[in-house]
């Protein structure tokens, strides 16, 4: 991913030319040992060489140098797996010089900016404190606030509002994401719906089958995603709470949840337990507790999105996601991050002399130690 590569154009340009080493050297009037160098890599030519280059070869600075300020999206998704590998297994510290090198380099490169500020934000709880932490996502922030204002891809644009939105949530600075999503919450037509139209009068039924399973899983991920702020605001209202629980439970069961996206279900049934403590229901608590560690110590890893029986035609789609279908941090560290979220929870502070509670931490503390030699 070198981002500057005239050492292969002068070359390559050269022996287009027919001219040798020592022809080029006395036309620009350097040495030979001097044009070697550049079309090895050793050195570049000084920067008042670029215009006389440019002119013989007829040709433009900028394919001179072959100057690449954009990384594909192939790159970009193997640069961020590979980073996610090493948060896993080097210094956290160096991990994250390295990533601010490459963020300083491609610093034009929107896509990777927003994949940047995302894996920084979900390796955030790994710095050590909660001030490194609170600095890491404000890090994070200020690149998605960079993708927001200056990316002409709307959709990217978008993407990045709601990652610097939920950052500001992060911080505990509500006011700042409201005037973020201001009207983001207004009535639109659904796209998935005129795209679905569209294939199906032009006959590429296939293709509208496609986008309506993919509009249907979004919109199953995106309401199990509300759930857990439903159970918050529903707290001291048993009735409500009960029957919002067994509503998003039947939906669960209807779509097969646990296979088809299990890490969504950790989440209501961590959410539901929370309110439960809350509302000083222990034994319910704890239902929702086993359920949540017995789904997350199953043979769900590697976690990784992927359709089933039902949606057979997502893969495809999922493929063309920026980050591939593997999660965004490694199995040792999502184990990690789900075994805190109990452990190290106050929220279940009135639950630890519970024996349950006790025998479901030693659980997840297992099965987290299963996937690393380190300590959870």
């Amino acid at each position: 991913m070198k981002e500057i590569n005239i050492a292969d154009v002068l070359m390559n340009k050269r022996k287009e030319k027919g001219i040798t080493q020592d022809e080029l050297a006395s036309y620009i009037g350097v040495s030979k040992a001097s044009v070697s160098k550049w079309e090895t890599g050793q050195s570049y030519p000084d920067v008042a060489f670029l215009p006389q280059l440019a002119a013989y070869f007829n040709i433009s600075i900028d394919d001179l140098l072959d100057y690449r300020p954009q990384m594909t999206k192939e790159d970009i998704r193997k640069l961020y797996h590979k980073l996610s590998a090493d948060f896993a297994s080097e210094s956290f510290d160096e991990v994250m010089v390295h990533c601010r090198e490459i963020i300083k380099k491609y610093f034009a490169c929107f896509p990777l900016l927003q994949q940047m500020g995302a894996l920084i934000l979900n390796h955030s709880m790994l710095a050590g404190n909660a001030e490194k932490t609170a600095s890491l996502i404000r890090e994070a922030k200020d690149l998605f606030a960079r993708v927001t204002k200056e990316s002409e891809d709307a959709e990217l644009a978008k993407q990045a509002l709601y990652m610097e939105a939920s950052c500001f949530i992060a911080l505990g600075n509500p006011n700042a994401a409201l005037e973020l999503l201001e009207g983001a919450n207004a009535p639109s037509l659904s796209a998935e719906a005129l795209l679905i139209s569209a294939y199906q009068m032009t006959g590429k039924i296939e293709k509208a089958k496609a986008a309506l399973q993919v509009g249907i899983y979004q919109h199953i991920v995106s309401l199990f995603g509300l759930f857990p702020s439903y159970f918050m605001l529903y707290m001291n209202d048993p009735e409500h709470y009960e029957e919002g629980l067994r509503r998003i439970s039947a939906i669960a069961e209807a779509f097969d949840i646990k296979r088809l996206h299990p890490a969504i279900l950790t989440n209501i049934y961590l959410s539901a337990a929370q309110g439960y403590t809350a509302q000083g229901m222990k034994d319910k608590a704890l239902d929702m507790l086993q359920q949540y560690a017995g789904l997350v110590t199953s043979n769900i890893y590697p976690l990784r999105l992927h359709g089933d029986d039902f949606f057979n035609l997502l893969d495809d789609w999922m493929a063309e996601f920026d980050l591939g279908t593997a999660p965004p941090r490694d199995e040792k560290t999502i184990k990690q991050s789900m075994t805190d979220a109990v452990i190290n929870n106050p929220a279940f502070s009135a639950l630890i002399s519970e024996p349950r509670f006790q025998r479901i931490a030693e659980k997840l503390k297992n099965n987290c130690q299963e996937a690393s030699v380190w300590k959870c």
